[in-house]
């Protein structure tokens, strides 16, 4: 895409003013894609994203993946093996 590659000659040129300009060639791109700005689909599921697998509704099927394949559950950052130890980053609710 041709407005990184300004951005990258802005930063190699230490131009501030030129990036900026190239930053917003990029965010406008991406507007336009559909990666940025606001959400263009819907199918009213809720949004799991960036949550741990341990605290969305796949949490079973994601153990079952795991102890099929290693014959153990997947441990988290701090090694523990037991979920409900697990820090809550989201929480979900089907209610």
């Amino acid at each position: 895409m041709a407005a990184r590659r300004e951005v990258k000659a802005a930063k190699a040129l230490g131009d501030s003013a030129q990036l900026s300009v190239a930053r917003a060639k990029v965010q406008k791109t991406k507007v336009k894609l559909g990666e940025r700005g606001p959400v263009w689909w819907d199918d009213g599921s809720p949004d799991f994203n960036r949550c741990q697998v341990a605290n969305t509704p796949y949490a079973q099927w994601f153990l079952s993946l795991s102890t099929a394949n290693a014959g153990t559950p997947p441990e988290n950052q701090a090694g523990e093996t037991n979920w409900s130890r697990a820090a809550t980053e989201c929480i979900y609710d089907l209610g």
